[in-house]
């Protein structure tokens, strides 16, 4: 094989191996318990990924394989690191971090969502980050109190 192959692949595969790291919010790292506890799972399992790739005798295979846990690794280790864990809120008189919020919309939609960290969000299952346009506008909210979101009035209906 000639050694243009050689270096070529070797090029190519240095770069299928250098990822970036993953974005990191300049946000306080806000978490709830279960937050925290979904980062150190997600941790454990980006170092057995790695560690199951650097099983694999084939080099350039292994340095693919490795690359996207070696990655996700610094990324949930950072994470865990910087983790500020929020105890759930004692009060329901105003919306908090960790608070379940329910809103009506001018249209009539009523939505139910929880306020959690920047990690943990995930809107279809019915959690936001603290740092969402939305939940920004109903920290501090009371249950009655009216703010607007792109161009509609969002009523607080409940908290919990």
């Amino acid at each position: 094989m000639s050694v243009a192959f050689t270096k070529e692949d070797s090029a190519e595969t240095a770069s299928e191996t250098l990822l970036p790291d993953r974005p990191v919010s300049p946000h306080p790292n806000l978490v709830t318990e279960a937050g925290l506890k979904a980062l150190e799972s997600e941790l454990q399992q980006a170092r057995e990924a790695y560690e199951a790739a650097q099983k694999i005798e084939e080099v350039n295979e292994r340095r693919r394989q490795a690359a996207i846990p070696l990655r996700d690794a610094r990324y949930f280790a950072a994470r865990v690191r910087t983790a500020e864990v929020i105890a759930k809120p004692t009060s329901t008189d105003t919306v908090a971090f960790g608070s379940t919020v329910t809103f009506r919309r001018d249209d009539g939609r009523v939505q139910k969502y929880r306020i959690v960290g920047e990690d943990e969000a995930d809107p279809k299952a019915g959690s936001i980050s603290f740092v969402s346009p939305v939940a920004r506008l109903l920290m501090g909210k009371a249950v009655g109190d009216v703010v607007e979101a792109a161009g509609q009035e969002i009523e607080i209906v409940a908290i919990a």
